[in-house]
């Protein structure tokens, strides 16, 4: 067995943090050291750090509304080999990802948010809302 494969199983690491702008910097270099040990491509390393950054930056602002009393959670985990596995939960009211508008429709291109999820959707692999859309879970193939 290769060390690349062994330590794929070893993945498992949970943050638990409070809804402050701030712990990107923690989530960026989580990924950083991931990326590091997995020897992630340049490219899937700038997928899963916009996608990730950006599903963490809706928790905090929109899901948990910036109360810094209510917990983020974000779980990595490598479930199989080259595929990685990152959840991302909040305490928020959660909300229906299929209501959201397309914002490459022409009437949206010039509205200044609303981007998030659409990135998320295109920078991993597989994405799906669960728990009343308080949990997102995206997988990237590394």
């Amino acid at each position: 067995m290769n060390s690349r494969t062994d330590a794929q199983k070893l993945l498992s690491k949970q943050l638990v943090l409070e809804s402050r702008p701030e712990i990107i910097h923690q989530i960026e270099s989580v990924i950083e050291d991931i990326r590091t040990d997995f020897e992630f491509k340049e490219d899937v390393y700038g997928n899963v750090m916009v996608a990730v950054t950006e599903a963490v930056n809706n928790s905090v602002f929109h899901g948990n509304k910036g109360d810094a009393s209510k917990k983020i959670v974000v779980d990595f985990e490598m479930p199989h080999q080259y595929r990685l596995l990152v959840r991302v939960t909040d305490e928020g009211e959660g909300f229906d990802p299929s209501s959201l508008s397309d914002p490459t429709a022409p009437e949206n291109l010039q509205n200044i948010g609303g981007r998030g999820v659409f990135l998320m959707q295109h920078l991993s692999d597989e994405l799906h809302f669960e728990d009343d859309g308080r949990t997102v879970e995206m997988y990237f193939n590394i």
